[in-house]
This record gives structure tokens, C-alpha cells and sequence, in this order.
């Protein structure tokens, strides 16, 4: 059995891994990769791509700021999650403000010197790309849609780097970009209407909070319908293989969603309809893979 000694460390450990939201870097990690391979770079060899040099660094830089951002983003609120999100924030205590301060200004400092061994503008990128994440964890979060569209813009920023190191400008991309941009913003907005409580008594000024529940819930559900356009497109307009089942899928579980988001008045209602984009979002990084189930055997050589 392991001590105490051991058990704390193991604890704190998870409480870290909790901060850092790990589970989330990882999807992203390989959601970059898994774009890298079959949209951003189809024709290049799959050996040539994972062992990038370049695109491992970007990666890696990406996950380090990412987590350095979780962390600061939890720094500043640690007193709202207390009352949204009790259990996680016991966990997320076992850290100290003072050790993930540290821990943001290491992976912050590793970052940049990772982006430094690509080039003076990929430096340039991430520092920016750290100072964004913290202007908007220290103010503009708190500011209504602004701080939706920062944060959404902030979540797709690392594929935005990927995509300008391949400089492949074809449409499809764009269309990609936007259907993910809106489902972000949309689970942002949802966000805000599940941490309501939290956020009254913080004194945050998000949109339901200012002009109620029922003129958030008709923005998110614009968005959704918004959103049911690139999903369209991709699947009437370009070849993405086997993807379109994805995306036939996507615009039935929207349909479900803007039914459920009419009916929710609760809390609870708002946490299902967020895991709902969510599992959207992250089934759409392994989706990637229909759009040529052949490619690892067609691109190994």
C-alpha cells in the first residue's frame, strides 16, 4: 500500500493533471497531428509529417501554453469555481496558488523557447498568444461576447499555426475552421448559462446574467443554425471522404440539441447540452481519420 507521503503526492499529482486539464491537451495534441496528416498536408509522406521537427515543436508549444492557460485561468477563478464546480475545485486545491504560479511562468518560458527553435516569428505567435490568454482570463472574460469570441478565437488559435506553417489556403480549411469556431463559441455561451451562480456572485457581466437566460438561449441557438451551414457545405460541396458521416450526424445531434436547448431551464439541462458540443467537438478529432481510411498504408513509404 502506498504512505501517506505517497498518497499526497499522488493527489496532488491529479490535482495538477485536473488544472492543466491534461485530458483536453491531448485531444488537441492529436487533433493537430490528425489535421497535419489528412487536411493540411495530403499529399506529403505520413513518415515526413510525424517526424517533423518543426511541426513536434508547434505542437509542443501549443500544448505548454494551453496548459500554462488552464492554470492561470484557474488562478483566477479559483473563488467562482468554489461555487460552480465544488468537488473540482477540492481537487484543484491540493495545489497551491503560489506553486502554479510558478508552474505558469515555467511552461510559459518553455513555450517560447521551443517556438525559438523554429523561427523569430513563431516566438513572436506565442508570446502573443500567452499574453491573449491572460488578458482574457484577467479581464475580458468578464466582458458579454467579447469574452465568448476571444475565448473561442484563443481554442482555435493552435490549428491556426499549424495551418500557416503548411500554407494551405484551400477553402475546405476555411469551412472546417468555421464549423469548429461556431460550435466553440455556441459551448462558450452554453457555459455561461451552466455557471450562472457563480458568476452573480463574482460580479461577471455575461450575457445571461445581463439580458437573461431566454436571449442567450436564442443567441446559442442561432449559432447552432449557423453552424448546420459548413456542415452542409462540407458534405454537398467538397470531397472529404467518409467524413460526411460525421457530419450527417453532427446536424442530427444539433437538430436534438436546439430541441433540448427550448426546453432546459436548469442547470443540469445546460451541463448535458454542453457535453453534447463537446462530444461533437472531440468525436470530430477522430472523425478525421474517414476522411481516407487507407492513408497510413498508402503514405507509410
Amino acid at each position: 500500500m502506498l504512505s501517506r507521503k505517497n498518497k499526497l503526492l499522488l493527489f496532488k499529482l491529479l490535482s495538477l493533471f485536473s488544472v492543466v486539464r491534461g485530458y483536453n491537451i491531448l485531444v488537441i495534441t492529436l487533433a493537430q497531428y490528425l489535421a497535419s496528416i489528412y487536411i493540411l498536408a495530403p499529399n506529403t509522406r505520413l513518415r515526413d509529417v510525424v517526424l517533423d521537427l518543426n511541426l513536434f515543436l508547434i505542437v509542443t508549444a501549443s500544448a505548454l501554453t494551453i496548459a500554462s492557460g488552464y492554470i492561470i485561468n484557474n488562478f483566477y477563478d479559483a473563488e467562482k469555481d468554489l461555487i460552480n464546480k465544488p468537488t473540482k475545485s477540492m481537487l484543484d486545491r491540493l495545489v497551491s496558488q503560489r506553486f502554479k504560479l510558478t508552474t505558469y511562468f515555467i511552461l510559459n518560458f518553455m513555450a517560447v523557447f521551443a517556438a525559438s527553435y523554429i523561427s523569430f516569428r513563431a516566438v513572436l505567435f506565442f508570446s502573443a498568444y500567452i499574453f491573449g490568454i491572460w488578458i482574457y482570463s484577467h479581464k475580458l472574460k468578464r466582458i458579454p461576447f467579447i469574452g465568448n469570441l476571444v475565448s473561442s478565437t484563443l481554442a482555435i488559435a493552435p490549428f491556426f499555426v499549424v495551418f500557416v506553417y503548411y500554407g494551405n489556403f484551400q477553402t475546405v480549411i476555411f469551412v472546417h475552421a468555421i464549423f469548429l469556431f461556431l460550435l466553440i463559441l455556441a459551448r462558450e455561451m452554453i457555459k455561461d448559462l451552466e455557471s450562472m451562480p457563480g458568476d452573480m456572485a463574482q460580479n461577471y457581466r455575461t450575457i445571461p446574467i445581463i439580458y437573461g437566460p431566454k436571449v442567450s438561449k436564442f443567441l446559442i441557438g442561432l449559432l447552432i443554425v449557423l453552424t448546420l451551414i459548413p456542415a452542409l457545405l462540407l458534405i454537398k460541396t467538397f470531397d472529404i471522404g467518409y467524413m460526411y458521416l460525421y457530419f450527417s450526424a453532427c446536424i442530427l445531434l444539433l437538430v436534438i440539441f436546439l430541441f433540448l436547448l427550448w426546453k432546459a431551464e436548469a442547470k443540469k439541462h445546460y451541463f448535458w447540452l454542453h457535453n453534447i458540443l463537446k462530444f461533437i467537438i472531440v468525436a470530430g478529432v477522430f472523425s478525421i481519420l474517414l476522411i481516407d481510411v487507407d492513408v497510413v498504408l498508402n503514405r507509410i513509404l
